[in-house]
């Protein structure tokens, strides 16, 4: 595959360095995963040069015959995995897909409450550097402060309070389960339109293993990489119930040409151009994939490595974010071991093992410097590494972390991590 860019040695030779990055250390962040060849290949296929805005069948350019093939193949296999009546899998992250949602359900200046940044929450969530924050009202809930969970009487105090037009449920850095019949409740009992981001755990919701969130929520949109191990983008999902939650009806009850109405339009022309088609050839293949009885399997050994690696870092006396872990992450806080997260993010990164540093909830440093870590098993899991060798990986922290600034044990430590990685060839075709 690395063949077609001997033209270029200089692109070639970073491509290289990636892959050798890739398999010699550890890719332990929450939100990366591992692609297989297929979906390299589609993502990488001649669909990248068709032009092909508007939908299938109703576009604004010719000869787009093929294509539409791809994003029905795309849309139909994600709505067979989620139980959905409607697919939309143009938006090119989840970041856009909330802002679809936002802007198609919501007039600037209206309420949303979300999850707070430093809680678990994402940007898009009402942060106020980001357009969510920027556009509307952004009001936040927080975690309890003794359990470091969910508060739901929390929540709905707030949601009476502030009044907002839509309510969202979801995180990038929230280790428990959800529960998304009471966010359900308490939408109802405000007015408030309830939405699910569940770009994180979306691989495991799609094998059961989380409660699906389309069974409860108006609209649910998830990236596709992360846990559904596809190529980077995002999707906007609605239940078959969804007419009825969003109070939407017409005179003939046509519900998906409503549907595609108001949010196919808000993403195209609304806030995007031309879809990249060969993005969404390489999410069908993703999407393919995860039908498949073999990701079932897959996606249980995340679940397995997640809990095993917690349970032993714990061990090590680190202090995991309200105890454990029900899904494929887990917020590490480092204050008792006297480092920040972006010093400790350093270190591991110089022994091989990369995370990234997070705020911790009431976190007291800044955002660039953290108290905290976020810690993920999907790439490891797709290397084939089961619960023993998270146990080796936890130790392998635990010295990094306690030996910070000692460069030469830094260094041994990288020489293990590159021996255990070997064990687990990733990308041989393209060596």
């Amino acid at each position: 595959m690395l063949n077609y860019l001997n033209s270029d040695p200089e692109v070639l030779q970073i491509a290289k360095l990636e892959i050798e990055r890739l398999q010699d250390n550890l890719e332990l962040i929450a939100s990366e995963n591992f692609v297989s060849l297929a979906v390299l290949s589609a993502a990488g296929s001649v669909l990248t040069n068709k032009y092909a805005e508007g939908y299938p069948g109703k576009r604004y350019y010719g000869g787009c015959e093929n294509v539409d093939l791809a994003e029905d193949l795309a849309r139909e296999r994600i709505k067979r995995i989620f139980d959905a009546e409607y697919a939309n899998v143009q938006p090119h992250s989840g970041s856009q897909a909330n802002m679809g949602v936002y802007m198609a359900l919501l007039n600037p200046g209206d309420t949303i409450l979300g999850l707070s940044l430093d809680h678990g929450g994402h940007l898009t969530h009402g942060s106020p550097v980001n357009f969510s924050g920027q556009l509307y009202r952004a009001v936040s809930y927080q975690l309890n402060k003794e359990t470091k969970l969910l508060d739901y009487n929390l929540i709905e105090d707030m949601a009476v309070k502030e009044k907002p037009k839509l309510i969202i449920a979801g995180a990038s850095a929230y280790s428990r389960e959800w529960d998304y019949q009471t966010f359900r409740e308490i939408a109802d009992k405000v007015g408030a339109f309830l939405v699910c981001d569940m770009s994180h755990p979306a691989g495991l919701i799609a094998k059961g293993l989380l409660t699906n969130p389309l069974k409860y929520c108006d609209v649910v949109t998830s990236t596709t990489h992360k846990t559904l191990r596809g190529p980077r983008g995002g999707v906007i999902l609605l239940g078959k119930d969804s007419e009825n939650k969003l109070g939407i009806k017409t005179m003939k009850g046509d519900r998906l040409k409503l549907m595609s109405e108001i949010f196919d339009s808000m993403i195209m022309p609304g806030i995007q151009g031309g879809p990249l088609m060969h993005i969404i050839m390489a999410k069908a293949v993703a999407f393919g994939e995860v039908l498949n009885d073999s990701f079932e399997e897959y996606a249980k050994q995340i679940l397995k490595n997640s809990k095993r690696l917690s349970q032993k870092l714990i061990e090590y006396g680190f202090e995991i974010i309200s105890g454990g872990t029900d899904n494929h992450l887990m917020l590490v806080d480092l204050t008792n071991k006297g480092i920040s997260g972006k010093k400790a993010e350093k270190a591991l990164e110089t022994a091989g093992i990369t995370v990234n540093k997070n705020m911790i909830p009431f976190d007291t440093k800044s955002p660039f410097v953290t108290s905290g870590i976020r810690i993920g098993t999907p790439a490891v899991t797709t290397r084939g590494m089961k619960e023993k060798d998270m146990e080796i990986i936890a130790g392998l922290i635990n010295s990094a972390v306690n030996n910070h600034d000692k460069e030469e044990t830094l260094a041994s430590i990288k020489s293990d991590v590159k021996d255990l990685c070997s064990k687990f060839p990733l990308y041989k075709e393209l060596n």
